[in-house]
């Protein structure tokens, strides 16, 4: 079993804390002629596919490398400028490596406050009264499990959807955030958990669950 990151909301709806332990790498790199058949725009600091998905190279995908050389923003490693290599035709055939990104923290903020009202709008469609709301979330790639504790504060667990027992890990999250987050006296309620030995045990808890499962918690 994967475990792929865990996410804490407040019970005022914002992102307290996150964690990507596993998140696996989406990248395709293929040698291209002139001219380029697909197109990049640059997009929040990201040389960005906005057209002509082929080979595995999807819109949204952003460049990682051309011809080897890391790309940083819109420039390589050697600061030549992306778009200008690009549209020279005697550096062709030319190397590109793209990859799926990787959500930003600012990203993820938006995608916490993005849940808050979706968990609220499930305990409203519910046709019997008092709801727990979203407990489980299964799509073809991942699960998304959520635990709600009763001021409000939302634990969410994702991983792959064949995952068993994440009931038990959320619960197991839960406890190290009233150990190690709710019983350190520098820390404040709905504030981000900023705690060494919180992300240390956390860190542990999910080695363990991956290497030998649920049944040792």
């Amino acid at each position: 079993m994967v475990i792929y990151g865990v996410y804490i909301v407040s019970k005022s709806g914002g992102l307290i804390y996150n964690y990507d332990h596993n998140i696996p790498k989406v990248e395709t790199e293929k040698t291209f002629g002139f001219p380029l058949d697909i197109k990049l725009e640059y997009e929040n600091k990201k040389v960005v596919v906005v057209f002509g998905q082929r080979d595995g190279i999807n819109v949204g995908h952003v460049l990682l490398s051309v011809n080897g050389s890391p790309v940083n923003g819109r420039t390589t490693e050697d600061g030549q400028d992306v778009f200008e290599i690009i549209e020279e035709k005697k550096n062709y055939p030319l190397s590109l490596k793209f990859g799926r990104p990787r959500a930003t923290t600012n990203e993820k903020i938006v995608l916490a406050s993005m849940f808050y009202p979706l968990f609220a709008l499930a305990s409203q469609l519910s046709p019997v009264p008092k709801s727990s709301g979203i407990e489980i979330l299964t799509a073809d790639t991942f699960k998304l499990s959520c635990f709600q504790t009763l001021t409000g504060v939302k634990f969410i667990l994702v991983t792959d959807p064949n995952m068993q027992g994440p009931d038990v890990v959320l619960k197991r999250i839960y406890e190290l955030y009233s150990d190690y987050a709710l019983k350190n006296p520098f820390y404040s309620l709905e504030m981000p958990i900023r705690c060494e030995l919180f992300d240390t045990s956390l860190h542990t808890l999910l080695e363990l669950v991956e290497k030998s499962g649920t049944s040792n918690l």
